[in-house]
């Protein structure tokens, strides 16, 4: 089925693009949530006359979900589920249940801008995608614990792996850039003058 895009689909194009997706996925998702147009000759009128006023608003509505991701900043919502003695939860944590603390911690989003490719079966610190908005997409902590004790005890953990590893990073980039200041030092002329040399008497 062909659709014409009111908005920008990850992996599906920009707005105004039109694209073919399977009918299925055009009934279920694209076409319910308004984020596309059958692709008739009828509908691509329609768009083209309204485009400006779509872009207009899809460009207020990218300026509110910016402004809502600088607030947002790395946020790490806790939810709190029974486990086994090897992390591994009686249940799973969902789409539902990451928007519902996101909400709880005072940013409301829906089920849908939740993005997990499949459900959370154990404890620890996961990185969930939000769409804000299609062209605003940011990363939000699931810490997913036993208790509030235990998820904050993750939380601090999280950050002194991540800090170790940011300086390893750290680390590695100076000693890149020393190698490649020793590499670029200039060659002693008379070295350069045997090299060059030598090249001549090989391709000779």
């Amino acid at each position: 089925m062909e659709v014409i895009l009111l908005q920008r689909v990850e992996k599906l194009g920009q707005m105004g693009d039109v694209v073919s997706v399977k009918p299925g996925h055009a009934r279920n998702r694209l076409l319910p949530q308004g984020m596309a147009l059958r692709a008739t000759k009828a509908n691509i009128s329609v768009f083209e006359a309204q485009k400006a006023q779509l872009e207009a608003d899809n460009l207020e509505r990218r300026k509110e979900a910016e402004a809502v991701s600088e607030k947002m900043g790395e946020l790490a919502v806790t939810v709190v589920r029974q486990a086994s003695d090897v992390g591994q939860l009686y249940g799973s944590v969902t789409a539902r249940d990451i928007a519902n603390a996101v909400t709880e911690a005072g940013f409301t989003v829906a089920r849908t801008q939740v993005v997990l490719d499949q459900p959370i079966k154990t404890l620890g610190l996961h990185q969930v995608r939000i769409n804000l908005h299609p062209e605003v997409i940011i990363e939000v902590t699931a810490n997913v614990a036993r208790s509030e004790e235990d998820a904050a005890e993750q939380l601090r953990k999280g950050a002194a792996v991540l800090g170790t590893i940011e300086e390893m990073e750290a680390e590695e980039e100076e000693a890149l850039e020393a190698a490649e200041e020793l590499f670029e030092e200039e060659v002693p002329a008379d070295l350069a003058e045997a090299i060059e040399a030598d090249e001549e008497e090989t391709n000779a």
